[in-house]
């Protein structure tokens, strides 16, 4: 009769459930799947923000259903509509009261470049006191190119290096300057034989 010696680890059990991977990659991996997005609606861009929240377009899929109206809560502040100068300096309270590391999207023509409004009330670019990462061209863009500009924020977040950056107290935590903004084109509406 043999007996059987017990070990700490049973690798039939225990070896099918670890994982190797680095701390930048865990943290990037975390921080790209759970972008909670902060809706600055200014215009009518923000119905289609409140669409891609819908069930046909569905934003939860990529872990940014938590839509945030506390800055302090939130990390990805989306801008839809035409910003004043009035506002402007609302936003940017709120932007700072964001807490480290957060991205910017600036929604639609207006929020990109101020849009049709020539105008001396009108800031021509939210890209004057914010960071601004995706730009989403359209007016108003569909929900299907503010889900692809979400896409990009979070291929930008996976290539970070959230520790170096940690250890240095630098703020987002990006190890080196990205090469520019990402430009979403909304060249999504059906296209009509002739």
């Amino acid at each position: 009769m043999s007996q059987r010696l017990e070990t700490g680890f049973d690798p039939r059990v225990e070896g099918r459930d670890v994982i190797v991977t680095s701390v930048d990659a865990a943290i990037d991996w975390v921080r790209k799947n759970s972008c909670w997005p902060m809706p600055m609606g200014l215009a009518c861009c923000a119905i289609e923000l409140m669409a891609a929240g819908a069930s046909r377009f569905d934003i939860a899929r990529f872990g940014s259903e938590v839509m945030r109206f506390s800055p302090r809560q939130s990390d990805l502040m989306i801008v839809a509509g035409t910003c004043v100068y009035k506002m402007a300096g609302v936003v940017k309270r709120v932007w700072d009261q964001m807490p480290n590391p957060k991205w910017c999207i600036a929604m639609g023509a207006c929020a990109s470049s101020g849009g049709m409004y020539r105008s001396y009330a009108v800031v021509q670019g939210v890209d004057h006191f914010l960071p601004v990462d995706v730009y989403i061209s359209g007016c108003p863009p569909r929900p299907e190119a503010l889900l692809e500009g979400l896409m990009a924020i979070q291929r930008k977040i996976a290539h970070e290096k959230a520790v170096v950056n940690m250890k240095k107290g630098d703020g987002p935590g990006i190890s080196a300057p990205i090469s520019g903004p990402i430009i979403v084109r909304g060249e999504y509406a059906p296209k009509l034989r002739g």
